[in-house]
């Protein structure tokens, strides 16, 4: 709904954020968001990302990429519906700048250690040693009170 996206904002003014949505209740929580909290850096497209990647954002460009608590396809017919695959590792990594960065957080380790597999496995990124720190959200609170252990990956692109 944007909560977090709107608070990475609002904490980082001087740089400018791209969300990309296409659930229309979220678009219209973070166009509220943006107007209360008078972001002037944080720009919405409401357009299915990999699209908007593909097509409307030149390699080398982004300095990093959040996605937070993708949706976990859980049944195992469903996995190949999961965003995060291999053909999106090698996109996001011609995307980022040399030493940018791609953080992911996931509450379901399975999914978790399938994304930490196709991200290392991706020859253009690198898992990072630190750490990168985010706001809470809503996805994620709901999975930590179902108990499920939260996980945050973090790669960099490599600078050649």
């Amino acid at each position: 709904m944007g909560e977090t996206t709107a608070e990475i904002a609002r904490q980082n003014p001087a740089i400018d954020f791209i969300a990309i949505e296409v659930h229309g209740p979220g678009i219209g929580s973070l166009l509220k968001k943006i107007d209360a909290l008078e972001l002037r850096n944080l720009r919405l497209i409401r357009h299915d990302a990999v699209a908007v990647l593909e097509t409307m954002v030149p390699d080398g460009l982004l300095a990093g990429i959040h996605l937070f608590f993708p949706d976990p396809w859980p049944k195992k017919r469903h996995h190949k519906r999961r965003l995060v695959q291999a053909p999106l590792a090698a996109l996001a990594a011609r995307k980022l700048a040399p030493g940018g960065y791609f953080h992911a957080a996931t509450d379901w380790p399975e999914y978790a250690e399938q994304m930490d597999a196709v991200l290392s496995a991706e020859p253009l990124l690198e898992k990072a040693a630190g750490e990168k720190s985010r706001p809470v959200t809503k996805f994620e609170r709901r999975g930590i009170g179902l108990g499920h252990p939260v996980r945050d990956l973090l790669f960099l692109r490599r600078k050649e």
